[in-house]
């Protein structure tokens, strides 16, 4: 940790991602070369679960309060499409893959295109938007993709664990489609939204246009998170959908607020743009300081988290690496997945939408697979799943994410640097 706080300029000058990096040093150490250490992925699901809740849920906050405003549903249209059918078609994809290539159980092949679907929002930062109101389409398409999708994947990891008898689907899925896709994916949206809002309004009202009460931003924002996502838990919601709908109804509502004082989202955007490249804090509008806002504040706090947690479990992912794991299996599963499912999930997601063959090409190969699907893997694992298929899935699962780290990651600067460049 503290080489990686000395070395964030270097690091951001390299051409390919800290993600390479820390892989590396994690396969190095590894039992694959230096055997220094070992981290079972089986024997510590429990644990592994419960750091990668974490990472999540503080890389789904940071995405849904950078996500512009006011909500239109044309903007959103693309990312919805990509994290319901798009989705829907990679899990049913990589299920055929599974079962009559891999020889996998069809309840194995549903679970692991739950768990290979979802996008990562953690290792795809360098894709995705950069601060609160960043108005780049591709940016902000992979971003939403990617806080949707993780929630909107969790049904499907459940039909894949009932189909192998880990879950009840009730009589002819009826159970299931009721109880995990309608109620649990609803329940969790609204949950998400009245916390968002709720909070704002709350924060605003004490704070007061004077600043006569302070308020801990960071802290505000991790309570929100817990509320809301202990709120679904309870309520058997997919707390995933939940927190990143907090964020967004909360910055929608503290910009709502900001308006009636004269404020625009684009200023509010743009001071927090400056005051994370700069670390300067007095930018004005209108001879008035900026009314500070949770959802910018927080920001910062939160980004930091998600670097420590990227560090933290991608180091373990290259300490779970075996050479073993690396065979004809494996290696044909990744290639699938990045070379023929997701392009074409995302071509007949896409049908009749009008958007280039470029757009449509770039979103299509940064389908990044990371700390999202090794959730569900653990998830997956401690709920029951027999051993050897445990294992059996956890190489499938851990290469892909190998894979996708190295070649996403060399890939991903100088395509969005090109694209950037055209732009301008």
């Amino acid at each position: 940790m503290l080489t990686r706080g000395l070395s964030k300029t270097s690091l951001q000058k390299l051409p390919f991602t800290p993600a390479i990096v820390y892989l590396a040093i994690g396969f190095l150490l590894g039992p694959s070369v230096l055997h220094l250490f070992y981290f079972d992925p089986i024997e510590q699901s429990a644990l592994l679960e419960s750091l990668t809740e974490i990472a999540i849920l503080i890389s789904l906050f940071s995405a849904g309060v950078k996500m512009p405003v006011p909500f239109r549903l044309k903007k959103w249209r693309l990312p919805l499409k990509l994290a319901s059918l798009s989705m829907m078609i990679t899990i049913g994809l990589i299920a055929a893959f599974s079962y009559f290539v891999l020889n996998l159980h069809i309840g194995a092949g549903v679970l692991l295109g739950a768990i290979l679907a979802p996008t990562d929002p953690v290792l795809a930062t360098d894709a995705q938007s950069r601060y609160p109101g960043d108005r780049d389409q591709l940016r902000f398409t992979l971003t939403c993709e990617a806080g949707i999708n993780d929630g909107s994947a969790f049904p499907f990891v459940m039909l894949g664990l009932g189909l192998l008898g880990l879950h009840d689907l009730g009589g002819w899925g009826w159970q299931w489609l009721l109880k995990d896709v309608v109620w649990a994916t609803s329940a969790a949206t609204l949950i998400g939204i009245a916390g968002g809002i709720m909070a704002g309004r709350i924060v605003w009202k004490l704070r007061g246009r004077q600043y006569k009460h302070d308020v801990l931003d960071d802290l505000v924002g991790l309570g929100l998170i817990a509320i809301v996502y202990g709120m679904s838990l309870l309520l058997n919601a997919w707390g995933f959908l939940a927190v990143f709908f907090a964020a967004v109804a909360l910055r929608h509502t503290e910009l709502k607020l900001a308006q009636t004082i004269g404020v625009t989202a684009e200023q509010l955007g743009g001071g927090v743009e400056e005051r994370q490249n700069t670390q300067e804090t007095n930018i004005e509008a209108d001879d008035e300081t900026l009314p500070t806002i949770v959802s910018a504040e927080a920001l910062v706090f939160k980004e930091h988290l998600e670097r420590l947690s990227e560090l933290m479990l991608v180091l373990l992912v290259g300490g779970m690496l075996m050479l073993d794991f690396w065979n004809w299996r494996t290696i044909s599963l990744a290639l699938f997945v990045f070379l023929i499912a997701r392009p074409l999930s995302v071509w007949i997601g896409w049908l009749h939408t009008q958007t280039s063959w470029r757009f449509q090409g770039t979103v299509a190969w940064f389908g990044v697979r990371g700390i999202g699907s090794l959730y569900y893997l653990m998830y997956a694992i401690q709920h029951g799943i027999p051993q050897t298929m445990a294992r059996d899935l956890t190489q499938l699962t851990l290469i892909v994410i190998a894979l996708s780290i190295l070649v996403h990651g060399i890939s991903v600067k100088p395509v969005i640097n090109s694209l950037e460049d055209k732009t301008r």
